[in-house]
């Protein structure tokens, strides 16, 4: 059956990405709560604290199945009560203000044969932009959607731009990546088994990625005011999460695991009044980047 297929897949990719950030991390260890939703199936919630370098992480893994609420049947645009999803949800959130946060996330939706689909994507959110490392991170990207397709990047990138973008403040949460919802062989020309390769070779991205940016900048020193600039970007991260969030809203609205959806927020985030960076400083160059369409390719 596909879905067992996609889930168990799934479940690979969430156990090869927690022991490679147990290694990158050198201190941390995962903690595993497995869980099961009152309306059908569960999931692999796993969180790392205090580490080396994660001040704070989860790599969540989830397959639940029963019916759809009203508001999400709406959304969807769909007439079927019964639905399964399955996905891996990741975000890390570092000790280092030099060290970005990561979000991660796969997905595979489904009602029945004729409705059912790929949704996710990765993005990153560092609290200091450093161009160099953006450029990395958006250049492997654009290698793993041209596996797939060479028209996927720069659609996904944009779309990243636009759903990663903090309305009330008028700037993007980060450096952006890709996102992207409903594939089907109907809009992308691939098949189901095609669709579930791209979907794993972002899943397989992660890693190397992230644990190349950890070794770039866990040990770069840094000053008590770095440490608050990074409690204030911390703080625009929540705000996406809590306003804007799509995986968010489902998750609350199909009366999923309250802690596992929360565990994107960070440990420590402070909202100062009315915040002003001086000129030409660091924080002014991380917050003049923080702009849909910059082409880091």
């Amino acid at each position: 059956m596909f879905r067992n297929q996609v889930s168990a897949a799934y479940q690979e990719i969430q156990d090869r990405i927690c022991t490679g950030l147990v290694l990158a991390d050198g201190k941390a260890q995962f903690e595993e709560e497995l869980w099961q939703r009152e309306g059908g199936g569960g999931g692999r919630t796993r969180i790392m604290q205090h580490g080396n370098v994660i001040e704070k992480g989860g790599v969540n893994f989830s397959a639940v199945h029963g019916q759809l609420p009203e508001a999400i049947k709406k959304a969807f645009k769909v007439e079927s009560d019964e639905f399964f999803a399955t996905g891996v949800s990741i975000v890390m959130h570092p000790e280092n203000p030099f060290v970005p946060i990561i979000h991660m996330n796969i997905r595979y939706f489904e009602m029945d044969e004729h409705t059912r689909w790929f949704g996710g994507g990765i993005d990153l959110t560092p609290h200091y932009v450093i161009p160099t490392d953006a450029r990395f991170f958006h250049y492997r990207l654009k290698e793993t959607c041209d596996q797939s397709d060479a028209a996927f990047y720069p659609k996904f990138k944009a779309l990243a731009d636009d759903y990663f973008f903090i309305k009330h403040r008028e700037e993007t949460r980060g450096v952006g990546g890709i996102f992207y919802d409903r594939l089907k062989p109907e809009n992308t020309g691939l098949d189901f088994d095609q669709l579930l390769a791209f979907s794993l070779a972002v899943g397989n991205t992660f890693l190397p990625v992230y644990t190349e940016l950890i070794e770039r900048n866990r040990d770069k020193a840094f000053t008590t005011q770095q440490k608050e600039w990074q409690y204030l970007r911390r703080s625009r991260y929540a705000e996406f999460n809590l306003v804007y969030d799509a995986g968010t809203k489902f998750g609350l609205e199909t009366n999923g695991r309250i802690e596992s959806i929360l565990m994107s927020l960070p440990p420590t985030a402070k909202w100062h009044y009315n915040p002003q960076v001086n000129p030409n400083s660091e924080e002014e160059k991380t917050l003049s980047l923080l702009k849909k369409g910059i082409d880091w390719v």
